[in-house]
């Protein structure tokens, strides 16, 4: 008997499910094969059948959750969902239920008609609802796109866009939000022509490349319900940075409208709602970890500059009633009430982390913990370099990061011997972007004392000394890199002024030193601080000092002017009762102990909560980084992108643009700028940005940019 040809294993167009099962959908239904024959198949159309071919291929186990919810293109949740709903009510449990109210709508025509009146009554939407007995929503979608009291929309544009569209109202996702059905309205693009503050939609790809909406939806995880979500919170405050208004007071400057199209939202969360929801996150206590995450992120995509670090602090001065721990303000150059702030750069000037420092922290000992939190982050086998100014001077710690594997590149502390001048020559170097340096430099190795315990040790190394020959002036580095060459270690040493353009930046345009929020801490009351009754007794004792010597001076004039007899005993016992005191005073100032317990000193001594003004520190951070990847990438379309990129990216982040939805693409038009030469600069930035293909945040459009008229 002739035998027929066997059925293949996965039969032509199917898609693989799991092992031996495959999956065939056309436009004549569907059908689940297993080892090549039909187990389940349906007519198009029919939900019921195609929902039971996957609750029951995961019901026999023929396959995987993962693997049938991504073949059926669902996720596992739906996939969960059906299973339960299968094993509660059968196969017709499976079948599609109708959404929202299941009796009939009040919303007739006579209906209708009684809102319109009572709205044009000057009646608000809940006055209206409670007249006429219907819910908020019902009355919402009675007067959508009739509502008397809402001025009609300005007419649409040659291409079909109306110029300053305002945003639809989000009444229904406000109601599931007060209700707690919600933990975020989703965003929703409005379409529009010359919509203002558009432009600023410039920064998501490089903000995407930050990692930060990622790392705080990793990090806050929360089913708190609310019409903004956490991700429209974040936003909210990068564009208002990017405009201009760093602290949470500039949602007052700006136009809760504009900035609301930006999130996909009716409106901007206001000031009051953005400081509860962040002071709700900061009670969280993850800031560590999101900044953790962040630079976890940056060392990933922007490995090329984490090979150096730059490790420096900054002081964030404090102007209210608290008694908190001083700090020397190098700007003002005196003691006051602040906060201190140990920051870790890259290479390029990027921020990569920060943490608040204990009080009193020098620059060695913030040293030790910058060290342990770049070795957790590069890994146990690199070997980095880290950075950093005078203030970290002291051989023996140099020693000991040494021995744990970090190379170090800091100015070498006075006292210094000159180098002479036949030891140094000419070098020219071209630096990352493209400026030519020419140094005088010379070069030798060194070896720095310093006293371990009882011991006297040395640290060998190597000193590159820069001649400025004008002046005559030498600037003396310290390195313990061997590889690099003398022009390149004095250029990475230079570009320390990196870090403090960072810091500059950061509190002239992204709010640095503000205070972000008013919760104070208790200080340690058992930290150790300088004990002023300590001074007061020294001071007695140089002003008893002072008498002694003013009198004995006194006294020796008149002897020698004849007036008094050096025998007198009232005055030498008046002398010696004066050295008695002085004296005494010698032994009470010894008693007196150098250091106590804050808590001795000032009870009610207070330190500001950290965790919000970190949240806000790392937002501010990712903006900075995002804009250095633009400027990068303005720099070749820009011959004065040096000097000017970043006031040409906040041109264009404040300029108007159109906003259009095409397909699965969301396209930004940007108005001309300033200049003919700068609009072109931007539209060439947009090639660059378009090559990205960046998706708007929570959806899955794509962006497109471009400049009108280039």
């Amino acid at each position: 008997m002739h035998k027929g040809r066997p059925l293949p294993l996965r039969p032509a167009g199917s898609v693989a499910v799991g092992d031996g099962v495959d999956l065939l959908e056309t436009e004549d239904g569907g059908v689940v094969f297993l080892f090549g024959m039909a187990a389940w198949c349906w007519e198009p159309g029919d939900v019921v059948g195609r929902r039971l071919a996957a609750v029951s291929l995961r019901a026999t186990e023929a396959a995987s959750a993962v693997e049938v919810a991504s073949a059926f293109g669902i996720d596992a949740d739906t996939l969960r969902r059906w299973n339960r709903a299968f094993e509660a009510g059968g196969t017709e449990a499976l079948a599609l239920q109708k959404k929202g109210p299941k009796g009939p709508s009040k919303l007739d025509d006579e209906k209708r008609a009684e809102i319109l009146l009572a709205r044009k009554a000057g009646k608000s939407m809940e006055e209206v609802a409670d007249v006429t007995g219907v819910s908020l929503n019902s009355v919402s979608r009675a007067l959508r796109g009739n509502d008397p009291q809402v001025p009609a929309p300005a007419a649409a544009t040659s291409g079909g866009l109306v110029p300053l569209a305002r945003p639809l109202p989000r009444v229904e996702e406000r109601q599931a939000a007060r209700a707690g059905i919600i933990s975020g309205a989703p965003p929703v693009v409005c379409p529009g022509a010359s919509l203002p503050l558009a432009g600023a939609l410039l920064v998501l790809p490089a903000l995407a490349a930050t990692g930060l909406l990622e790392a705080f939806a990793s990090v806050y995880r929360s089913t708190r319900a609310a019409f903004y979500s956490v991700r429209s919170l974040v936003l909210a405050v990068v564009f208002c940075a990017l405009v201009g208004e760093p602290r949470a007071e500039g949602l007052t400057r700006l136009d809760p409208v504009d900035l609301g199209r930006l999130l996909g939202l009716d409106r901007a969360p206001e000031v009051q709602t953005l400081r509860r929801r962040m002071e709700e996150l900061a009670e969280m206590g993850r800031s560590d970890q999101l900044l953790r995450t962040l630079a976890e992120t940056h060392l990933a995509s922007a490995a090329e500059a984490c090979g150096l670090f730059y490790v420096d602090g900054h002081v964030r001065a404090y102007h209210g009633t608290a008694r908190l721990p001083k700090a020397h303000l190098a700007r003002s150059r005196l003691a006051a009430p602040a906060e201190v702030d140990t920051w870790i750069t890259d290479a390029r000037g990027d921020g990569v982390l920060v943490w608040t420092a204990p009080p009193g922290a020098s620059l060695t000992g913030e040293l030790r913990t910058a060290t342990k939190e770049i070795r957790d982050l590069v890994g146990p086998e690199a070997r980095p370099t880290v950075v950093f100014d005078r203030g970290g001077w002291s051989p023996k710690l140099f020693a000991e990061l040494y021995a744990e594997g970090f190379d170090l590149l800091t100015y070498r502390k006075a006292p210094l011997r000159p180098e002479p001048r036949s030891a140094f020559s000419r070098h020219e170097f071209t630096d990352d972007l493209g400026r030519h340096h020419v140094y005088w430099l010379a070069d030798r190795r060194v070896r720095l004392a310093y006293k371990d315990g009882r011991h006297h040790r040395h640290f060998e190394c190597r000193q590159v000394t820069r001649l400025d020959p004008e002046t005559g002036h030498q600037t003396q580095i310290l390195t313990t890199r061997t590889d690099l060459s003398a022009d390149e270690v004095a250029f990475a040493m230079f570009s320390r002024w990196r870090q403090e353009n960072f810091f500059r930046y950061l509190r002239h345009n992204l709010g640095l030193d503000a205070l972000d929020s008013y919760a104070k801490e208790p200080d340690d009351l058992q930290r150790s601080v300088p004990n002023p009754a300590k001074s007061a007794a020294a001071r007695s004792v140089r002003e008893a000092r002072a008498s002694l010597s003013v009198a004995e001076a006194t006294e020796g004039r008149a002897v020698l002017s004849g007036l008094r007899n050096c025998q007198d005993k009232e005055i030498a016992d008046a002398f010696a009762a004066a050295n008695d005191e002085v004296s005494d005073r010698v032994q009470a100032a010894k008693a007196v102990p150098a250091r106590v317990p804050l808590g001795e000193l000032h009870p009610d001594a207070e330190r500001l909560a950290p965790e919000r003004k970190r949240i806000h520190d790392a937002i501010r951070m990712a903006v900075y980084n995002a804009e250095s990847a633009l400027a990068r990438l303005l720099a070749p379309h820009y011959r004065r992108a040096d000097d000017e990129a970043r006031k040409l990216l906040g041109e264009a982040f404040s300029s108007p643009a159109d906003l259009e939805v095409i397909g699965d693409e969301l396209h930004v038009r940007i108005n001309p700028l300033s200049a003919p030469r700068r609009s072109r600069a931007i539209a060439g930035l947009c090639n660059a940005l378009n090559a990205t293909e960046t998706r708007y945040p929570g959806t899955t459009l794509r962006l497109v940019y471009k400049v009108k008229d280039t």
